[in-house]
């Protein structure tokens, strides 16, 4: 694998090779161009959430559109937790920062669900997916995370997918906390987790999941948490139990 200095990093949708040239959208030029005011001849970094991160030399940054050319590949693409974040809707800039710390934590999708006392009225995606790729480029992720379409939070467990697991942060009612949950748990299988809107779920809905065959009802402790802290302390604790903090990080050059 390569080395390099490269100041700037990249998500890109095309295939990456040895000698491909990639062509950048009029946003990502700007930025190496007038931002960063990097030249040709430079080193970008680029991934594509397939193809591992590959070092790419800027050949062109012209009105509207950059041209790279890749180099060499600096890191294999591995395999990524399956974890993910489903959640009620919340206002703009509590959603944008939860956004971009579930995808730093590690999530492998972002599932917004209305539920009886969210009061967002309406999600975003555009936003959430371009916050998504920014969080990825600047956390040295290999993948963005999916964000998927909002739904009901009936209709999403209805659709629920087979040998998925699901842990509900229930703020009430019945719960194992969440330590003593994730140390029980059955490891190497795909898990979601739940948390409402600022208000809570509602009682029906607490009562209603815990009767899925696949749930499991958590606690975070005993301090009243935001929606965002919830989802981020929930997150962190399955991570470190479950995910890929266990692990020792590849060395970064």
């Amino acid at each position: 694998m390569m080395t390099t200095t490269a100041k700037a990093r990249l998500y890109v949708e095309v295939d990456l090779a040895a000698g491909e040239a990639v062509s950048l959208a009029a946003g990502q030029t700007h930025y190496l161009g007038n931002v960063l005011r990097l030249e040709p001849g430079a080193s970008v970094l680029l991934f594509n959430g397939r193809d591992g991160e590959w070092i790419a030399r800027i050949d062109d940054l012209g009105k509207g559109e950059g041209v790279l050319t890749c180099v060499g590949p600096t890191r294999a693409q591995g395999v990524a937790p399956d974890l993910w974040l489903v959640f009620a809707p919340i206002k703009r800039a509590p959603l944008d920062f939860l956004v971009q710390k579930a995808v730093e934590l590690g999530v492998a999708a972002l599932w917004p669900v209305f539920t009886e006392h969210t009061d967002v009225k309406r999600v975003n995606t555009g936003r959430m997916t371009t916050t998504a790729i920014e969080a990825a480029e600047q956390s040295a992720r290999l993948t963005v995370p999916e964000i998927m379409a909002p739904t009901r939070l009936a209709k999403a467990l209805e659709e629920w997918p087979d040998g998925r697991r699901l842990l509900v942060c229930a703020e009430a009612g019945e719960a194992t906390p969440i330590d003593e949950a994730l140390h029980a748990a059955e490891p190497d299988v795909p898990y979601a987790i739940l948390t409402g809107p600022e208000g809570g779920f509602a009682p029906s809905e607490l009562d209603g999941v815990r009767k899925l065959p696949f749930v499991s009802a958590v606690n975070l402790g005993p301090r009243l948490l935001r929606a965002e802290t919830a989802a981020l302390a929930a997150l962190g604790c399955w991570q470190a139990v479950l995910g890929d903090w266990r692990s020792r990080p590849p060395k970064r050059d």
